[in-house]
Parts: structure tokens; C-alpha cells; sequence
């Protein structure tokens, strides 16, 4: 009996010993979605929410999504590793039309500054026209786009990035094409669209997508993401799971 006690102590010991040093397992990221509109509503927001929470579950990300605004306070966003703007638009002739005002707005610029990552999709840049800080965070503000949803041919600028990685150097695809104001040209530019591929007269490749640091916070942007089948294109969904990765700091 004092044997069996014995060999029991020693098994029980040896457990513990290589429960401690096992490392341990990984909190998952959490990824809050927010797609509030004040401006124009993009009919693709529920697919793209669908969509993300899909992804989400593929990569082992918990996603939340909301329209609510009361969000953004300190307390509410120490629980988020990154925040997913999504068409999220405001009236760029209505200045009362942005929410981002007094400590909402404090606390999604603290958000950034201690590290948390931001990626915006399509209209995440028709918004905030009145908050030069946002601009620059989301490294430019929509001017116009050609009428529709014309067939482009986009190219792959950049492979070295992790939202590029998986996508073919060039590829044709339907989408609404923006052109940009106030572009920071130092960031690191992504993805481009050929002009004269969506009927326009300029030569110089159009911005699509880029990402930069921005005071602590990884950005992530691309303007694609108008459609609804968007959202069930293999490629847009490993670009956008791919700058997700970049800006959770995974990648």
C-alpha cells in the first residue's frame, strides 16, 4: 500500500510538472465589426458582416458585430485587439452627422495609440470628412467613383505583405472603384486598379488598398468590398483575412 502511495505521489508530480512548463494555450483575438451608417447605406453591409463572421470562425477570431456607437468608450474597448470599419459612412455635407464626437471619439483615438488595429473596407473612407485625425488614420477620404460597378483589372503591388500573399499578381473583377483625396503616398501601397480598365482617362495606377502604422496602430484599407459578391470571392476574402492578420500583429 505505502508503495502504490509512493508511485502515485511521483505520476501525480510528474503531471504537474509538464502541465506548468506546457506553454499556454492562446487567448483568441477579439474583432469588433462596425458598420453604423450616416450617410450613404451600402446594401452589401450584411453580407460583408456574414461574411466577416465567417472568416472569423475560419481563423479562430472571435467576431462582434454592432451598429451602436455607445461602443466606443475606454472600458468597452480594452476587450477588442482590432476594430473592422465597414462602410461605416457619414454625410460629408452634414458635420452633425459623425459620431465620432467628444469621448467617443477620445477613446477610438486612445484604442489606436496603445495598439490596436483598424481595418477599413470600401466606404470606411466616405466618413469623418470634418476629422483631419481620422483622414490621416485611414490614409485618405473618397472624392468620386466612375458610374457603376465596371469589370477592372487590379494589380498586385506589393507581395511582401500579408493580405497580397495568397492573391494571383493580377486579376479582373467587378466592383465600385474609388478615387482618393489627401492619399498619403509614404504608405505602403498594396494593391492598384488599371484606369483605363474601368473606362477612365488617367494612366497612373489607382490606389485600392495600403496599410501603414498610424501612432501605435496598425491600419489596414482597401476600397474594395462594394458588391455583394464581394463577399463570397476567395480573393477579396483572403486579402481581407490577410490585413486582418497584419493588423492583429498575427501576421
Amino acid at each position: 500500500m505505502l508503495k502504490s502511495g509512493w508511485a502515485r505521489t511521483i505520476v501525480l508530480s510528474v503531471a504537474a510538472a509538464v502541465m506548468a512548463s506546457a506553454p499556454a494555450q492562446a487567448a483568441r483575438k477579439q474583432v469588433l465589426i462596425f458598420s453604423k451608417t450616416t450617410g450613404y447605406r451600402h446594401a452589401s453591409i450584411e453580407a460583408g458582416v456574414a461574411a466577416l463572421k465567417q472568416l472569423g470562425t475560419r481563423e479562430k477570431i472571435d467576431m462582434t458585430a454592432t451598429e451602436d456607437d455607445s461602443v466606443f468608450t475606454d472600458a468597452s474597448l480594452k476587450k477588442y485587439d482590432a476594430i473592422i470599419l465597414l462602410s461605416n459612412t457619414t454625410d460629408p455635407k452634414k458635420p452633425e452627422s459623425e459620431w465620432f464626437q467628444g469621448d467617443k471619439r477620445t477613446a477610438f483615438v486612445n484604442f489606436v495609440q496603445r495598439g490596436g488595429g483598424i481595418l477599413g473596407i470600401h466606404a470606411a473612407t466616405d466618413s469623418h470628412y470634418h476629422w483631419p485625425w481620422y483622414q490621416k488614420m485611414i490614409g485618405g477620404h473618397f472624392a468620386r467613383h466612375p458610374q457603376g460597378t465596371p469589370t477592372g483589372t487590379i494589380h498586385v503591388e506589393a507581395k511582401d505583405h500579408p493580405s497580397t500573399a495568397r492573391m494571383p499578381t493580377s486579376i479582373t473583377r467587378a466592383d465600385e472603384w474609388y478615387y482618393f483625396d489627401d492619399y498619403n503616398p509614404t504608405m505602403k501601397l498594396l494593391v492598384t486598379v488599371d484606369p483605363q480598365s474601368i473606362g477612365q482617362t488617367d494612366v497612373n495606377p489607382n490606389p485600392v488598398s495600403w496599410a501603414h502604422t498610424y501612432e501605435g496602430g496598425r491600419v489596414f484599407y482597401t476600397a474594395m468590398g462594394h458588391t455583394n459578391e464581394s463577399y463570397s470571392e476567395p480573393n477579396f476574402l483572403n486579402h481581407v483575412a490577410g490585413g486582418l492578420k497584419w493588423v492583429l500583429k498575427t501576421k
